[in-house]
């Protein structure tokens, strides 16, 4: 009987056959299916976050279609195949705990990260490189507040860091003080670098209390949605819709549903 994995890698180098494949599927490279690549990942996160196992399941099987489909893409083009792809993963994962898979000790989350550091610069050979960046490596296409995250991780590590969250909300106060005269000044481009600042400051306060900013905000976001949609029915319930109500009562509503419980 043949294995799932092993049907699910031949029904794609079906879909990429020339000779009777999808004419959607064949059109398709490595840029094409990225965007899908990412999507595919957020939606995997937000069963997750809404504990939907049922979706979950759909959801996991849908991202593993995309691996499977850029290796097929790329054994097409003769550079490696998911066989390839698998032996490097188990391989890496081997080599960065070796307190699982060999003789090192750590008996702690921080000391696992260190060894997963180091194993990590060994194998892009950073120790020998001159030339590199300390923050080099962090993938541009990241979500903004992730990449500004890792960039801020990388650079820590160097010592360039804040002493406490203290300082970081004395810049942060700076950077609103700039914002409030770029609004007075009434200049576009410098009210757009100030709120970038804002944004990177919190984010490097994120990091510090150990706090995953994109994940804070995707949860604040998915609590503004239920917040807003609840104010939606508490109206409907009035035979009202939202749009016919002043800030006044939006606020009041909005304030009722903040003291419903989650």
């Amino acid at each position: 009987m043949i294995h799932p994995f092993e049907k699910l890698i031949a029904v794609m180098a079906k879909l990429r056959d020339p000779g009777g494949g999808c004419p959607w599927d064949l059109e398709q490279d490595f840029k094409s299916i990225a965007p899908y690549t990412i999507e595919e990942a957020y939606e995997v996160a937000d069963a997750i976050d809404n504990n939907d196992m049922e979706n979950l399941r759909e959801e996991l099987g849908d991202l593993l279609l995309q691996p499977v489909y850029h290796a097929q893409m790329a054994k097409e083009a003769g550079h490696f195949d998911i066989n390839d792809v698998i032996t490097d993963i188990t391989e890496k994962m081997i080599h960065r705990h070796p307190h699982v898979f060999g003789d090192a000790d750590a008996s702690n989350s921080e000391a696992v990260n260190a060894i997963w550091d180091e194993r990590k610069k060994l194998e892009k050979g950073k120790e020998d490189s001159a030339d590199k960046s300390a923050i080099d490596g962090v993938p541009i296409a990241l979500p903004a507040l992730c990449r500004a995250q890792k960039l801020q991780k990388k650079a820590a590590k160097t010592g360039f860091e804040w002493p406490s969250t203290t300082e970081v909300l004395d810049k942060l106060t700076e950077e609103l003080q700039e914002m409030r005269e770029a609004l007075q000044n009434n200049d576009k481009q410098n009210q757009i670098e100030e709120f970038g600042d804002i944004l990177f400051v919190l984010t490097n306060f994120a990091r510090m209390l150990d706090i995953n900013a994109e994940e804070a905000l995707r949860q604040c976001n998915a609590k503004f949605e239920k917040r807003f949609k609840g104010m939606e029915d508490d109206f409907k319930a009035n035979n009202r819709t939202i749009s016919d109500a002043d800030l006044i009562e939006m606020t009041a509503m909005w304030n009722a549903q903040k003291r419903k419980k989650a």
